[in-house]
């Protein structure tokens, strides 16, 4: 049986920090944060617009919407993605077709306002092209609706998120939204993803994060890591911040 038991931490200055029993009630809570969020905005401003994280969390939490969207409007959200291989269409490496098969393909999202990386094999084949083209796409968004709604991210053992990885290029930039990364350490190596300046245009950040192997780095951001360090510690949302951790992950705590 699954508990959902959880205990929220105040002390550390501008985040939210909710530990969960264990990776199940961990998922049913940020797949609760993801509808509420969404539904406020779009019962606030009409539209709304959400940021998806890939990985193991990040595609589990998607089911866990799919199977409980309360009364999220998908034909109002604009959807967008923190990073993304830059590999060919169809390839099982994509966080799009990951996000696509757990829950974008199952609801009735407008085509028009999902918005993926471009791939490999598109009329962008170089990945510092492709990062262009997502940025104009970002930027366009951001003009007219002053900010994302909600940016999901998970985080590595590393403390890296999106594909901003420590001591890289992409984690020290500070001014371009979207950029192409060509020397991931973590494979495929090619890369296109937001960066810290593009994760703080968002009004509420949430990280969603599993497992003892990365409650270091959990520690090390909340205790107030430099970002170039522990990129994790560089994200913040305008409104709120909020860290979802299983047991195991605030082990450091």
């Amino acid at each position: 049986m699954t508990s959902s038991a959880s205990s929220t931490d105040s002390s550390f200055p501008g985040d939210t920090v909710e530990v969960h029993l264990d990776t199940d009630a961990l998922l049913d809570a940020a797949a609760a944060r993801f509808v509420g969020v969404i539904t406020a905005a779009q019962t606030a401003h009409g539209t709304a617009s959400v940021v998806l994280t890939g990985g193991g969390t990040g595609i589990a939490l998607l089911e866990r919407v799919r199977r409980s969207p309360g009364d999220i409007d998908w034909s109002r959200l604009d959807v967008f993605w923190g990073d993304e291989r830059f590999v060919p269409a169809g390839d099982p490496e994509r966080n799009e077709l990951q996000a696509r098969e757990a829950l974008l393909d199952h609801v009735p999202v407008d085509p028009a306002r999902v918005h993926p990386v471009a791939t490999s094999d598109s009329e962008y084949p170089d990945p510092v092209e492709a990062a262009a083209e997502y940025s104009a796409t970002v930027h366009a968004h951001l003009a007219a609706h002053d900010g994302f709604d909600l940016h999901l991210l998970g985080m590595g053992g590393e403390g890296h998120i999106n594909s901003l990885f420590p001591h890289t290029d992409a984690v020290r930039e500070d001014h371009e939204l979207v950029v192409a990364v060509t020397d991931s350490p973590k494979p495929p190596p090619v890369r296109v993803t937001l960066t810290l300046p593009a994760v703080r245009r968002a009004r509420h950040v949430v990280l969603v994060v599993s497992g003892e192997g990365k409650a270091e780095a959990v520690a090390a951001a909340l205790n107030g890591a430099q970002a170039v360090d522990i990129p994790a510690a560089g994200a913040s949302g305008s409104e709120s911040t909020t860290w979802l951790l299983d047991q195991g992950a605030a082990g450091a705590l």
